[in-house]
């Protein structure tokens, strides 16, 4: 086989693999889009693509009384909003501590991070339940939103630690010569050119609250607390509940507040400031 039949090959081949992912992403996603255009609420009744679509479960989510979407809507952005701010704040001056100082214990602190990504959160749901309950703060958007955001310290550390460690020291050292302190390097030089991370940073801990339903699910009891996941579970959990639809409408407008923090954080999510930082 020729050189170009090879490469040839190895195009279409990972054309067929991008073509298989986007059937296996997209159907579901098509399927659920579609059951929340079905004028029913039976989930075998449905259809991909409806005879008589209709908007009516999108209308019932934010006009009918016994509705508390808006409620859980709310809850979920307020918790989003705090995780992605409070994250990326305590995440950087951790990860800039771990990345330019020595101290005693850093080597160990940098295993104890590694080791916690090992072990599956479930492991720490009683602990977690335990300590809310000593604390006064069981059934609350704010013990919710401090295990969001101690629990992504490790892994976020760990992340951006790595992306500090690509920026050249000269910078800091220059910094200094110019008069700068620690937290003249760590806001003039430092964040700057770590945007692209902490927008990932961001961005992944926007999403959480969105989407987790097992914390919630624990944390969480009264039905004015809940956030959307655990909201939403409400539709077709209980014996006679057949919600599909209706679960399926709420579910497609979950996108629509992190795509536009997406949308907006799009800029920051780039590679090459440090490079340029360096050139400067």
């Amino acid at each position: 086989m020729s050189k170009k039949m090879k490469s040839n090959a190895e195009v279409a081949l990972i054309y067929l693999f991008l073509a298989f992912m986007a059937v296996v992403i997209g159907y579901p996603l098509l399927w659920t889009v579609g059951m929340s255009l079905n004028p029913g609420t039976s989930l075998y009744s449905a259809q991909l693509i409806p005879d008589n679509w209709s908007l009516i479960h999108y209308k019932w989510l934010f006009t009918d009384p016994s509705s508390d979407y808006l409620l859980w809507y709310k809850n979920s952005v307020i918790v989003a909003i705090a995780n992605a701010f409070f994250s990326v704040v305590l995440t950087s001056f951790v990860a800039y501590a771990f990345s330019r100082y020595k101290f005693t214990g850093r080597k160990y602190g940098l295993y104890a991070f590694l080791l916690l990504q090992m072990f599956p959160v479930i492991m720490g749901m009683v602990a977690i339940y335990v300590m809310l309950n000593m604390v006064g703060l069981l059934d609350s958007l704010v013990g919710l939103t401090l295990i969001y955001i101690g629990g992504q310290i490790p892994f976020n550390a760990w992340l951006v630690k790595g992306y500090f460690d690509t920026i050249p020291k000269e910078l800091d050292e220059a910094a200094r010569i110019d008069g700068a302190g620690h937290l003249g390097v760590f806001f003039k030089i430092m964040l700057p050119l770590a945007k692209p991370i902490l927008g990932v940073v961001a961005l992944f801990n926007f999403m959480a609250p969105f989407v987790d339903f097992l914390l919630p699910r624990i944390i969480l009891r009264n039905p004015d607390n809940f956030t959307l996941a655990l909201g939403l579970f409400n539709f077709i959990s209980n014996q006679f509940d057949n919600n599909f639809t209706r679960f399926a409408a709420g579910s497609i407008l979950i996108a629509v507040p992190i795509a536009l923090v997406y949308l907006l954080s799009q800029r920051y999510l780039i590679s090459g400031l440090t490079a340029g930082g360096t050139k400067g």
